[in-house]
């Protein structure tokens, strides 16, 4: 919940025993990396908010995006969990709904490795559920506000990428991915970025700019 602007380590959950020790090395038991990595280290900051990416936003019909987080996924070998299948609006709401992820593969991603999966056109059946903040002191600090859809395996294609690719990602698609069981990780650098010019951040999204950190602008951040 105050990851927002700060660079925190997310552990798998395969990789902590019943007492909550790791079972693993560090480096190896990581989810995730993030959420402000696309604008407090240098490197992500960099490939964020590059020509490249500033180029493929316009060409997209963006006039103010701004890049509210960044992140490392891991999914590391053996231990790499599922991500049930999901549209990336549900968690970072927009109104109206302009939402993209810049999804980079920092290795192939293939099916034995957790590579993203699609369900084709589901862009454009809207969304059916929202996560929002609980009461400030409530626990759980989220809960979900509507029914998600029930989805089966045939409907997805895989979105295997070799090393270097960019997947963009629609805010409303329906997307997965599998576990890693193979031998081989699969790391990736994802950011995100909505349209600001005649749309609004939700105050219910589980994470909000602060007064240090406002969501940087990708044109013109710094």
């Amino acid at each position: 919940m105050t990851s927002g602007d700060k660079i925190r380590f997310f552990f798998e959950t395969d990789a902590i025993d019943e007492q909550g020790n790791l079972t693993k090395p560090k480096m190896e038991a990581l989810n995730k990396i993030g959420h402000g990595l696309h604008f407090l280290d240098p490197v992500f900051k960099r490939i964020t908010f590059s020509e490249k990416m500033k180029n493929i936003a316009r060409n997209l019909g963006l006039k103010n995006p701004a890049v509210p987080q960044g992140m490392v996924i891991l999914k590391p070998p053996k231990i790499g969990a599922v991500v049930s299948p999901h549209q990336d609006s549900t968690f970072l709401y927009t109104d109206p709904m302009r939402l993209v992820g810049f999804w980079i593969a920092l290795e192939d991603c293939s099916t034995t490795n957790g590579c993203l999966w699609f369900i084709p056109k589901s862009h454009t059946n809207g969304i059916t559920r929202r996560m929002v903040r609980n009461p400030e002191g409530s626990d759980p600090p989220t809960i979900f506000r509507g029914e998600d859809r029930v989805y089966r395996h045939e409907e997805f294609i895989p979105g295997e990428v070799k090393k270097g690719a960019l997947v963009l990602i629609h805010g409303e698609v329906v997307h997965k991915s599998d576990a890693n069981r193979s031998d081989k990780s699969r790391h990736i650098y994802t950011f995100h970025m909505y349209e600001q010019e005649g749309g609004q951040w939700s105050r219910e999204n589980w994470q909000q700019p602060t007064e240090e950190h406002p969501f940087p602008s990708l044109y013109s951040f710094q």
